[in-house]
């Protein structure tokens, strides 16, 4: 395969998982936002949570006030906003079109008539019950993609770079989730263990599409441990670090068996493996939830830079 259509295939997947994932984002971020008014400014929530998906710098240079507005046209429209829903679904498209002859019909379909649905849309509609509504849609168009892909592409090289895409995106982004947490409560250790504290965990597991599955597993109330030990370590979990991580080591294997080479890329992957293997969640709260997170999501890039160079995508 072509580098060029390997990166397109990669990327691919990427944007269209990320645009799901600002959703995310965003949706975690308001909902605290809006149960915050008794402890301080709801804007402190919705920053957080843009330095924790690091569009904090891009928005303030735009903004000089953090309010609900103009963060979701921001998270959601901004053509500025190079993580914004509009541009990475614009870029899946362009991806998309570059290799058109590699995707299935049920794929290019499913992102085209999202593009021009969203294209469709006008910002200055999107408020109260329609911006809930619109989070909701962003979500089912990355599920739909995700749902012809996984039904209709043909089990090669092209299908390994899409899923490894997916995933390197996909567990940046629980990292990402988990982190926002540290940003919220870093300030105000009073508020740990309170009830402010259970309401925004629970939030945290909403946006992962955590809340119900959290109960099979722990039949617990919410506690912080065992939430960042199911978004971290539980490998039955489809959003936790370790299933992610799981599922990129099986893609790139893919890729040494197509390929008959191992690339740097095994190897940076291996160091990412490395970093959940054999531990805990009690050692990650003792050296530092932030600081694990912050080395995971290094690890993660530099994996991706080390795909990157080893096939060509450049």
């Amino acid at each position: 395969m072509l580098g060029r259509t390997a990166q397109n295939l990669f990327w691919l997947s990427r944007y269209i998982e990320r645009a799901e994932n600002m959703a995310r984002m965003f949706e975690v971020g308001y909902r605290m936002s809006l149960t915050s008014r008794r402890e301080g400014s709801a804007s402190e929530h919705l920053i957080s949570m843009m330095q924790a998906a690091e569009v904090e710098e891009g928005f303030s240079r735009k903004h000089k006030q953090a309010d609900v507005n103009a963060v979701a046209h921001y998270m959601i429209f901004d053509e500025e906003n190079p993580s914004s829903v509009r541009s990475c679904l614009l870029a899946a498209r362009t991806n998309a079109r570059s290799v058109r002859t590699a995707l299935t019909i049920e794929m290019w379909e499913s992102i085209n008539a999202a593009w021009l649905e969203f294209a469709e849309i006008r910002p200055r509609d999107v408020t109260g019950a329609r911006l809930q509504e619109l989070l909701g849609w962003i979500k089912q168009v990355s599920h739909t993609y995700r749902g012809a892909l996984l039904s209709t592409f043909l089990r090669d090289a092209g299908y390994a770079f899409s899923q490894i895409g997916n995933f390197v995106e996909r567990a940046d982004n629980t990292a990402r989730i988990l982190d926002m947490k540290y940003y919220v409560l870093l300030p105000r250790a009073t508020l740990v263990g309170g009830d402010v504290d259970i309401q925004q965990w629970t939030m945290i597991l909403r946006a992962a599409s955590a809340h119900r599955s959290y109960r099979h597993v722990y039949h617990d109330r919410y506690k912080a441990w065992n939430i960042a030990d199911y978004l971290i370590l539980r490998p039955e979990m489809p959003r936790s670090l370790g299933f992610c991580v799981s599922w990129i080591n099986r893609t790139i294997d893919m890729l040494e068996e197509i390929y008959g080479a191992r690339t740097a890329g095994h190897d940076a992957a291996d160091a990412v493996t490395e970093l959940l293997e054999g531990t805990t969640v009690d050692r990650i709260f003792e050296y530092g939830l932030h600081e694990f997170l912050t080395e995971f999501i290094n690890r993660n890039n530099r994996m991706t830079d080390a795909l990157a160079e080893s096939y060509n995508f450049y």
